[in-house]
């Protein structure tokens, strides 16, 4: 045997956990609990085992702690755990990350398989809820007679409104009777068809409590079910093939009897609400009437016999005071023209004439003078203006402080210096007068 084969103790359990724990990952058993020991620590200890073999297990506090059961000797336990070896003893044993009743996790195996098949066979589908109806009289309910779930309905129905007609259909909620109990219930209450809705209900409680509302036969009863049915199982957590399958589902079985009741409160301000409606709409009917009233009492007063004569008669005295007044008014008209006739024969006298034509001449005489002299104000003004604006913008007043104008040879304005070649004379223009300069080859003017 060579050297290189040999391990020490140490390094053969290393080795081995090194070997279990790649080799298996994570994996399920389930099993039996015995010799369960719970130390100051926090840690828990125990031997999983069946009629065949036993294996040791440790489950760490920071695992334990998520756990939903707590360990007795006896107790039929599924869990998720990795295999591993503890290297100073050599034990080949189980580290618990998981851990649940074996009982309740047959039976959510059992749920989840038949929540699969139900939704994979429509019960669930959003197309067969049937609405609650908008006005609910009757209510029944499908519960233990003497559970909690009913006292809690029959008490908020009384709070929020003791007009609401309760019929119990009574069934056991829990046991193995449960569920007949609940398809007998259900069948009596579609055969009788006397509520508006129902209410399948019950209190909190385990998988196991709840189980029968988990059953196939009840799923297809209350979907072929011709009246609208809230499923009120357990608390808010609690799920059920039932709840699925409703029409509505409480999380309560009081949330349950709010759904299905009104708050008086609410009608009573609802009733306040319409009795205001109705009195502000009969102040506009009322009002309506006294006018149209009214308009015809004003119609007959005006057609009314009397009402004609008197129009009459007073139509006559007006035509005659219009027949009075038009030969008054052709009287003065005469008179006037008369007067008017004599006083132009008066004007047309030539010495009439002359003297309003002098004085008339004599006032667009004037006028006309002082027409001219305001022209001729104007245009001094407007002259004055004028060259007061061209001085503004004359080059000979920017030359005046103290710039200049440079043009080539040829009379073009220069910009740039590039513009000239080299000796090109070119002419620069000043304020008091013009002279000539020459580029040099340094580009300063001689």
């Amino acid at each position: 045997m060579s050297k290189a084969a040999i391990f020490t103790v140490g390094q053969l359990n290393a080795e081995v956990r090194q070997v279990l724990e790649r080799g298996f990952g994570s994996i399920w058993l389930i099993g039996e609990i015995s010799n369960f020991a719970a130390p100051g620590s926090g840690h828990w200890y125990f031997t999983l085992k069946d009629e065949r073999a036993q294996i040791k297990a440790a489950m760490f506090r920071n695992a334990n702690q998520r756990a939903k059961v707590r360990p007795q000797h006896g107790m039929q336990v599924l869990v998720r755990a990795k295999l591993t070896v503890y290297e100073p003893r050599g034990d080949y044993q189980l580290i618990v990350e998981h851990m649940e009743d074996a009982g309740a996790g047959l039976l959510q195996q059992r749920y989840e398989q038949l929540k699969h098949k139900l939704q994979a066979e429509g019960l669930f589908a959003a197309e067969h809820k049937q609405p609650l109806p908008s006005e609910i009289r009757r209510v029944g309910v499908i519960t233990s007679p003497t559970g909690a779930a009913i006292r809690d309905i029959l008490a908020v129905l009384k709070r929020r409104d003791p007009s609401v007609e309760v019929i119990i259909y009574p069934s056991s909620v829990q046991g193995q009777s449960a569920v007949n109990e609940l398809l007998f219930a259900l069948q009596r209450a579609c055969q009788r068809n006397e509520v508006d809705v129902l209410l399948l209900s019950r209190g909190g409680g385990s998988l196991e409590d709840l189980w029968c509302f988990n059953d196939e036969h009840l799923a297809h009863a209350l979907h072929s079910c011709p009246i609208p049915v809230i499923s009120a199982v357990g608390h808010e957590v609690d799920f059920t093939i039932a709840d699925y399958v409703a029409d509505v589902r409480a999380p309560t079985p009081s949330a349950a009897a709010e759904l299905v009741s009104r708050d008086q409160r609410e009608v009573l301000q609802r009733l306040v609400q319409l009795d205001h409606r109705l009195q502000q709409h009969w102040q506009r009917q009322r009002s309506f009437l006294q006018q149209t009233l009214q308009h015809w009492q004003h119609r007959l007063q005006q057609q009314h016999p009397q009402r004609r004569l008197q129009q009459n008669s007073q139509r006559v005295d007006e035509l005659s005071a219009r027949a009075s007044a038009a030969l008054q008014r052709l009287q003065r008209q005469t008179q006037q023209r008369f007067s008017t006739t004599q006083q132009r024969l008066q004007s047309l006298h030539p010495q009439r004439q002359l003297a309003p034509l002098q004085q008339r001449f004599a006032q667009l005489q004037a006028r006309n003078n002082q027409a001219i002299q305001q022209i001729l104000k104007f245009w001094q003004q407007k002259h004055a203006a004028t060259l007061q604006n061209l001085q503004i913008v004359s080059p000979l007043q920017t030359i005046a402080r103290g710039y200049a104008v440079v043009r080539s040879e040829q009379g073009e304005l220069v910009r740039n210096p590039e513009q000239l070649q080299d000796e090109e004379r070119f002419s620069v223009k000043v304020a008091e007068g013009e002279f000539w300069a020459k580029k040099s080859s340094a580009d300063t003017a001689e």
